[in-house]
């Protein structure tokens, strides 16, 4: 369970990351900023996670491998993971294997802040992040993302997304976060510094093929977007936290996150060697489905009905 299988999916094949289902001529549509399901004779359809592992070339969570986090950790899988809520992964084995071993790896976690309060959809997989941090007792880095939002929310100010980031500081502080090990940070305030050395080092790694590819950006998407990949991928690598890691470059991560996240750190695997860097883990969850019914994901941005 501790091999890779980034292999399974060619960017090739998953541009767009939209996934066809030939049989029935209808797609389902998930990207960071999009989860939209099939649509069957005029009939939307629920997300189809079976097609999302197969397509984005990651594992399911079986039993075997849950069996070997609780004998590993000592601690009896949490809900989420029992229930499959939480249920693909990449390289979590490789994580267990270091926890066994006595070597370091961190947590790294984020939220977008494009409201000035969470939901409950924002709450499972951060409360599911504190019971990693508990378990595994490491350190949790969460990024802000308040650039993101400035860039992929026309109507909000760059203020507001600032503000909304102060807030949202406040709403994680609440979670129960270990204060000693968790560094939270505004990507507005903590640029520069190592931070921003590893974007441009990221940037330069990442043609606008490979981003096309794997994020569906075309000649009329703004430079900022387009860009916006290499900031999220930055935390990923140990060396952007000095003040945490010093120098090393040699401490990989372990990512918590919804899986239509998964094709920023699809690309961070990718240029991780050649940054002389570790690849990140990843352990997904499902998408609490928006109030408008189970084709979609739960979003502040999206008016209830």
């Amino acid at each position: 369970m501790t091999g890779s299988n980034d292999t399974a999916a060619p960017v090739a094949e998953v541009q767009n990351l939209s996934v066809d289902d030939a049989a029935q001529n209808v797609t389902q549509n998930v990207t960071p900023w999009d989860v939209e399901g099939a649509v069957v004779d005029g009939k939307p359809q629920p997300i189809n996670y079976d097609n999302l592992v197969k397509n984005f070339g990651t594992r399911v969570i079986d039993a075997a491998l849950l069996e070997r986090f609780e004998k590993v950790t000592g601690h009896r899988p949490h809900k989420l993971l029992r229930r499959g809520v939480v249920f693909s992964h990449r390289d979590l084995g490789q994580i267990l294997d270091r926890h066994e071993q006595g070597k370091p790896f961190y947590l790294y976690t984020g939220r977008g802040p494009s409201s000035g309060n969470m939901h409950i959809g924002h709450m499972l997989p951060l409360t599911f992040c504190k019971w990693l941090q508990d378990v595994f007792d490491v350190p949790l880095v969460i990024q802000l993302t308040d650039d993101e939002k400035f860039l992929f929310k026309p109507k909000l100010t760059i203020d507001e997304v600032y503000e909304n980031a102060a807030k949202a500081v406040l709403e994680l502080a609440a979670i129960g976060f270990r204060p000693e090990k968790t560094f939270i940070f505004s990507d507005l305030d903590f640029m520069g510094g190592m931070f921003y050395r590893n974007i441009l080092a990221i940037s330069r790694s990442i043609t606008f093929n490979q981003a096309k590819a794997t994020f569906g950006f075309d000649n009329s998407t703004q430079i900022g977007r387009i860009n916006f990949p290499s900031v999220q991928i930055a935390p990923a690598f140990c060396s952007t936290f000095p003040e945490i890691f010093g120098a090393r470059k040699d401490i990989p991560c372990l990512i918590p996150c919804a899986i239509d996240q998964d094709p920023y750190f699809r690309l961070a695997r990718d240029v991780a060697l050649p940054l002389k860097h570790k690849k990140p883990a990843l352990i997904h969850s499902k998408f609490l489905s928006a109030l408008q019914g189970t084709t979609s994901k739960m979003s502040s941005s999206v008016d209830s009905p």
